[in-house]
């Protein structure tokens, strides 16, 4: 088993460069299953993730290959297997992403139903089902596997709301626009994801010959194709990595400069930070980010982009655990999203959680302590704690890290922080 062991506090400075964004690059992958060909793709992080999603497109049979410099030829020139294996996709929930392409390219699919971060709660599919029941699709659940059909006169384009309980669905958007892009006739989809994850892919998409209108607002227009092409595609930077990294300066009282990046995916966090106290100069793709002196307290509210994106909630809590009073954020996307709570508690925090909100009473200083990861950010926020407490932090189950930061302790060494990643007996 692998830890990180963190010497703190650390005190960071240089320069940081963000990898392409996870969010991106797995639905990209999945729509690169549309055309028929060699599809290149670049800045794909060398992540988890990436390799269960090249593990999936694998074994429906889809050929990846990672090159130099972080590219991947995803050729999608024959597809034998339309099927979602149980032990592939309970490994991460993005692999159901893979439902919408292969109904419109193949006319079937059968996957497994998702897996994922355990610790969010409940996050059903049914808002995916009802999209691709909505422009046509024959669907049946058995035995923990969804299996779809297109029935013979084809998927046909119709209005779709794709609102749930907690907001649009980012996945679930992605998985109904690839299946509506071959769809006959118009398909508009109504309170669609707007995250710049999605607006990627459906640039993506039009390159392959996707006609889509209204990216990177909530009503999308699909007017169906009968084929897209393979194409070259630069995956975005990741927004939730550099806001991370923007939390590890403020937490370590430090000025770092954060490069490959897009400051505008990120105007809600950075207006946040702004008003804790934070100096952030802006430029087109980076930011030099510092930090000196008290943090001030926050009320934070996750919300759809471009509201505060729960990807960075653990990390700003853990920020907030050092604040000069007591601030309070509340979860709106998943409100069972907290576990990192407790472990935040291990190392000398003073937070109580409310229901879907948790109350944070700031101290001048954390205290290493051993602690376990949860879920992908929770594991991020519990090493930027470590980074900023007295002492030695261990942090187990660091796979759950490894799923979405690239080379994070490499990264996180160059800009001067004492962390090690360490393997010892289970």
């Amino acid at each position: 088993m692998n830890i990180f062991e963190i010497d703190g506090p650390c005190k960071l400075s240089g320069t940081v460069e963000i990898s392409g964004a996870k969010n991106a690059a797995l639905p990209i992958m999945a729509a690169a299953v549309l055309g028929n060909g060699k599809t290149l793709l670049e800045s794909v992080p060398d992540i988890a993730d990436i390799r269960t999603m090249f593990e999936l497109l694998d074994s429906i049979g889809v050929k990846c290959k990672r090159l130099e410099n972080g590219k991947v030829e995803v050729d999608a020139s024959s597809i034998d297997n339309p099927v979602g294996d149980y032990d592939i996709v309970r490994k991460m929930r993005a692999s159901f992403c893979i439902i919408g392409p292969l109904l419109a390219r193949c006319g079937q699919a059968r996957v497994s139903l998702p897996g994922g971060c355990s610790s969010f709660g409940h996050r059903p599919v049914d808002i995916h089902l009802k999209g691709l029941r909505a422009l046509g699709a024959e669907i049946s659940i058995e035995n923990g596997y969804v299996t779809a059909r297109v029935p013979e006169g084809g998927l046909v384009g119709t209005e779709i709301f794709l609102g749930g309980t907690n907001g649009p669905t980012v996945l679930g958007t992605a998985n109904v626009l690839m299946a509506a892009s071959m769809a006959k006739g118009t398909t508009v989809l109504e309170y669609a994801a707007c995250e710049p994850e999605i607006q990627d892919m459906a640039i993506f998409m039009k390159k392959m010959g996707a006609k889509i209108s209204g990216i990177g607002t909530q009503t999308l227009t699909v007017e169906g194709v009968d084929e897209l092409k393979p194409v070259e595609h630069r995956i975005i930077p990741d927004r939730i990595e550099a806001g991370t990294f923007m939390v590890g300066a403020v937490m370590t009282q430090s000025q770092i400069t954060i490069s490959n990046c897009c400051p505008e995916h990120l105007r809600a966090p950075i207006d946040c930070l702004r008003q804790m106290g934070t100096r952030i100069c802006v430029d087109k793709d980076s930011m030099e980010v510092s930090h000196t002196g008290k943090i001030r307290p926050a009320h934070l509210t996750t919300q759809p982009y471009p509201g505060f994106p729960t990807d960075l909630q653990a990390q700003f809590m853990a920020m907030l655990c050092l604040a000069s009073g007591n601030s309070f954020i509340t979860e709106k996307i998943f409100p069972e999203r907290f576990s990192h709570v407790a472990e935040l508690n291990r190392l000398s925090a003073e937070i109580n959680k409310v229901g879907s909100s948790v109350v944070i009473s700031g101290r001048e200083t954390l205290l290493g302590a051993p602690v376990m990861a949860s879920d992908l950010r929770a594991s991020a926020a519990l090493v930027l704690a470590g980074l900023a407490a007295e002492g030695k932090t261990i942090v187990n189950r660091v796979y759950h890290i490894d799923r979405g930061y690239e080379d994070i302790v490499s990264k996180l060494q160059a800009l001067g922080a004492a962390i090690e990643r360490k393997h010892i007996d289970d």
